[in-house]
């Protein structure tokens, strides 16, 4: 693009430096700044009207125009506009948040701490463990074990914590105690002729064997996302996470559930937990916790957890941990809202159903040279691209037919978001099957559109 003088794009070169963003490319290319929301759409400076076919960024479940969020915000600003939970302080919309959430986790839990996004919530997560280990006089029990391509956020800790090479480049990450194990992506990484549920023991052999390696009693807890998200939307193969959880029993070590993408319906399911029977001894949520009209996220802790820290705290006189902003009594009042609409309106159904159909549409597209596979559950999916169906091979370099179809998906009118060469699909859960329709069509467009430029 070329930035008109003062523009709102070039404004934003001058002094914007943009998240995950190429910062010199960034200088050349420009934003697309976006400044409409309505349902699953937005609109950019231009009037140009897109399906938002990343919910932003996995996270708007009730779409980009709910007024009973509006609502919730400002009747809360009036009554309450700041409080915190520090030093025994409370408010009315943290408890009753509080209250709901484990009311509706999919396994018991204790309590819930409240932070700001979720890689302050998975941070807290591992400071956590640490502590709880220190409670339980193992101070050796310090590693965690993360996996190859997932995604647990940017702070020094959950960085380290993510599997994805880009997270830790020039940042000297990760940090210790951190460890990865494999990634449970059959289509690129099963041996030939392996089926899903051999894959699957072979991974649960390979983590069994790293935590002997490492010594079981140094191994303190493993996490992973139900579906991957940023990793490629990755979805185990059959009996994975049900292999897992039995290593992790057989050695002690604790379950962390990574929901911040999968959580408040995306998989067809209130959480992935349910989906694909996991049962977490902390659970991590974001996002859709309030359709990220407001930032506010949450760890759910189980008793097994939980006591040791409350044993721990009183010894030393508190739990030295906490942010100004956790369970800030806004975004709180907006989350309570967000899960009134999701329950009210039956968006997990809808997500349940639509989501099949979008799954079938998506699966039409197999069949194209460019498409290696397409996988996913519910209202979210991903399309990997290949240059060499045969081969598996990318074109150019990795990540290189990913952003050539990107491109033609947002001149086709749909954002979506290319991790490497896999498409993400991911909307707002009240999206309609004519919606997704409307989608397909212009990913088939998108395709069809760069065949030229592969070919060639």
């Amino acid at each position: 693009m070329t930035a008109q003088p003062n523009s709102v794009e070039a404004r934003d070169i001058s002094y914007h430096m943009h998240s995950y963003t190429n910062a010199r490319r960034h200088e050349e290319i420009g934003p697309l700044v976006i400044e409409k929301g309505d349902g699953i759409y937005v609109e950019d400076a231009s009037g140009k009207r897109y399906i938002e076919a990343m919910a932003g960024l996995w996270s708007v479940a009730v779409g980009f125009s709910e007024q009973r969020l509006v609502d919730a915000a400002t009747r809360q600003m009036k009554q309450l506009p700041f409080y915190h939970n520090f030093t025994h302080k409370s408010h009315a919309p943290v408890i009753d948040l509080a209250e709901k959430l484990v009311s509706i986790a999919p396994v018991p839990m204790s309590k819930v701490f409240f932070t700001n996004s979720g890689s302050e919530a998975n941070d807290t997560a591992m400071k956590m463990i640490w502590y709880r280990s220190n409670a339980l006089g193992q101070p050796q029990k310090k590693k965690i074990i993360s996996r190859k391509r997932g995604y647990h956020g940017v702070t020094i800790a959950s960085a380290s914590l993510t599997g994805l090479p880009n997270n830790h480049i020039s940042f000297d990450l990760p940090i210790a105690n951190v460890i990865h194990t494999g990634t449970p992506h059959h289509y690129r990484d099963a041996q030939p002729g392996e089926s899903e549920e051999a894959f699957a023991t072979r991974l649960a052999d390979e983590l069994e064997q790293l935590i002997l390696a490492e010594g079981p009693d140094t191994v303190a807890a493993f996490i992973g996302e139900p579906v991957m998200g940023a990793g490629g939307v990755v979805v185990p193969p059959a009996t994975y996470w049900e292999k897992i959880q039995a290593v992790l029993a057989k050695y002690d070590i604790l379950l962390v559930a990574d929901e911040v993408i999968c959580g408040f319906g995306r998989t067809g399911s209130m959480f992935g937990c349910e989906t694909f029977g996991i049962r977490p001894d902390i659970l991590v949520m974001s996002k859709q916790l309030s359709s990220s009209y407001l930032p506010i996220s949450a760890l759910l802790i189980n008793d097994r957890v939980y006591q040791p820290l409350a044993d721990e705290s009183n010894r030393i006189g508190t739990f030295g941990h906490g942010y100004t902003a956790g369970g800030h009594p806004v975004p709180a009042a907006v989350a309570l809202e967000n899960l009134r609409i999701i329950e009210e309106n039956d968006l997990v159904g809808n997500a349940k159903r639509v989501g099949a159909h979008m799954q079938k549409r998506l699966r039409e597209l197999a069949d194209h040279e460019l498409v290696g596979e397409v996988r996913g559950v519910g209202l979210i999916a991903g399309v990997e691209l290949v240059a060499d169906k045969a081969t598996r091979a990318p074109w150019k370099n990795a990540g290189a037919l990913g952003l050539l179809v990107n491109g033609h998906l947002q001149e086709n009118g749909v954002i979506s978001r290319n991790m490497g060469d896999t498409l993400g699909f991911c909307p707002p859960l009240i999206i309609t099957e004519s919606q997704v329709d409307d989608m397909v069509a212009a990913v088939k467009k998108a395709l069809d559109a760069s065949l030229p430029e592969v070919r060639g």
